[in-house]
């Protein structure tokens, strides 16, 4: 996948505590993204245009920040390390918050509060929960944080960039089951008709934020100065309401 056309090119990793100082010199913070994670981050088929409840709500923040915000579409496997070697300052794509990650990386406080969710075909009546996955074939992106459940559940896992190429092998029973987050399964349920069903009740709860290389304290703070500036003027609750009906930046 390429990044979009107004994409600077990548550079080496910045020195830690100067990041804010540079993204407002150059007046644009470079955000990474899938663009093929629908809602929270697609092209529309109608405009070609990337939109999203993710690129919204980091659009919203770079307003706040005075900067433009300049997309650098990345396959998931390939994000965090571009965030580390410094193609982009900041990732826009559901990142959870793990212990893991906070080795790397700080995090701006949650945008967004999900749980994860077991997909498999509507004909599978053997897989009703993640005690289940035991042995079978999983659809998933290996570094997410649904990749790392199916593994630890004992899960065969079957490698793939995005969630809609995993859930179209398991509508055509390639693989057993994907888990992936509720909201991204409520939507493409909606969007796209296959034969799939959800098990199991919604389970490991996630909170999802922006992530920086670590030692960038100030750019966290402004970050989060803007994400509770959304909150409370609801911004940031007209944006979830867009997306989901909800406000999914809540408990």
């Amino acid at each position: 996948m390429t990044a979009c056309s107004d994409t600077p090119p990548q550079v080496e990793s910045k020195q830690t505590d100067r990041l804010l100082e540079e993204i407002k010199e150059r007046g644009e913070i470079r955000i990474g993204t899938e663009g093929t994670y629908k809602p929270f981050s697609f092209r529309d088929e109608k405009t070609n245009e990337l939109t999203g409840y993710d690129v919204d709500v980091a659009r919203e923040v770079a307003k706040r920040l005075g900067v433009k915000a300049s997309f650098v579409e990345t396959p998931w496997d390939a994000m965090m390390t571009g965030l580390k070697t410094g193609r982009f300052d900041t990732v826009a794509n559901q990142v959870g918050i793990t212990e893991e990650r906070k080795k790397t990386f700080d995090f701006s406080d949650p945008y967004t509060i999900s749980y994860a969710q077991i997909v498999v075909h509507e004909d599978n009546d053997t897989i009703k929960g993640i005690e289940d996955l035991k042995g079978k074939r999983a659809g998933q992106t290996p570094t997410s944080n649904y990749g790392k459940m199916a593994k630890e559940a004992g899960a065969e896992i079957v490698a793939y960039e995005d969630m809609m190429s995993s859930m179209r092998d398991l509508a055509a029973k390639r693989v057993d089951a994907s888990i992936n987050d509720r909201l991204a399964i409520a939507e493409m349920m909606k969007a796209v008709d296959l034969p799939l069903k959800t098990v199991g009740e919604p389970f490991e709860k996630s909170e999802m934020a922006f992530p920086v290389p670590k030692g960038n304290e100030d750019l966290v703070r402004e970050i989060n100065k803007a994400l509770e500036a959304m909150r409370r003027d609801g911004t940031l609750s007209k944006i979830s309401r867009k997306w989901f009906g909800e406000d999914v930046f809540r408990p």
